[in-house]
């Protein structure tokens, strides 16, 4: 391997970093996690955290962790200096005048444009723009999360802005029709097999990810990064060494480079003390 202090580790956290729960709220990092990304950072590599979380329910793992860069949201929205960052100013719309936040989404009208059109040709689609951390939405949101902040709409009365992404939870037998239905101007990530999230074509985890080495000076060539869903591949297959945890979905499974055990026993830990601390 490279220097450490050119080596760049990024990983997702559901189902990757983090262990499974009974509720998304409780999922959790274990203390030999936060004690090995420590040990990791301390011998000089660099560590970044990549997850479609927004800043909400993801905030929390940037004062748990070492990281040098965190990528919300998919890659709409990218902080490459958390020690500079609170949760208000990520999520005031605001970008400060260092450059060290990037958002990268579109405007809260378009978003709306397309809820309304999408709801003209699916009537009943449980759907909602995300911006700034709130979810303006048709649907109780605490369906799905109980902690995030939301608000109903008609998509008529969102306040302007530059939103993060269009998030929907189709039924099954409304998947064909809405495959049919996406505007060219946005790209579909969907997460745990059930929600779809509707982003910038450049709002994903493998340009997050080259983002980062620009801005880093980082070669793309060393890089390790870890995931287990389908948004992480572009992700893991963009870096030096992707690492799939052995509970993955098995098309990640099939485009890793290595294995490591799985979220529940800690594998992106064992990973990294077998290949990095030994």
């Amino acid at each position: 391997m490279t220097n450490p202090e050119q080596r760049l580790i990024v990983t997702d956290l559901d189902g990757t970093l983090l262990h499974d729960a009974p509720t998304f709220e409780e999922r959790f990092i274990t203390q030999r996690s936060i004690d090995t990304v420590k040990r990791m950072h301390d011998a000089g590599y660099r560590f970044a955290v990549a997850t479609a979380r927004p800043v909400s329910t993801g905030f929390e793992y940037a004062g748990k962790l070492p990281v040098d860069a965190y990528i919300y949201l998919n890659g709409a929205l990218i902080d490459f200096a958390p020690e500079r960052s609170d949760y208000d100013l990520l999520t005031s719309g605001r970008l400060p005048s260092d450059g060290h936040l990037l958002k990268v989404g579109f405007s809260s009208a378009r978003a709306c444009e397309v809820c309304r059109y999408l709801l003209d040709e699916i009537p009943g689609l449980s759907l909602g723009v995300v911006m700034d951390d709130v979810r303006y939405t048709n649907f109780d949101v605490s369906v799905y999360w109980k902690t995030q902040t939301w608000q109903f709409t008609d998509f008529t009365d969102v306040p302007d802005g530059i939103a993060d992404k269009i998030i929907i939870f189709p039924k099954s037998e409304q998947w064909a029709h809405l495959k049919t239905l996406v505007p060219p101007d946005f790209d579909v990530a969907i997460s745990e097999g059930s929600m779809w999230m509707l982003l910038s074509p450049l709002a994903n985890k493998r340009q997050a990810l080259k983002t980062l080495c620009e801005r880093m000076d980082v070669r793309l060539d060393g890089t390790v990064s870890f995931g287990d869903d389908l948004i992480d591949i572009g992700m893991m297959t963009t870096s030096e060494t992707g690492v799939a945890v052995a509970n993955a979905n098995p098309e990640v499974i099939k485009i890793a480079d290595e294995i490591c055990p799985p979220n529940n026993d800690d594998g992106v830990a064992q990973w990294i003390e077998r290949h990095l601390l030994a």
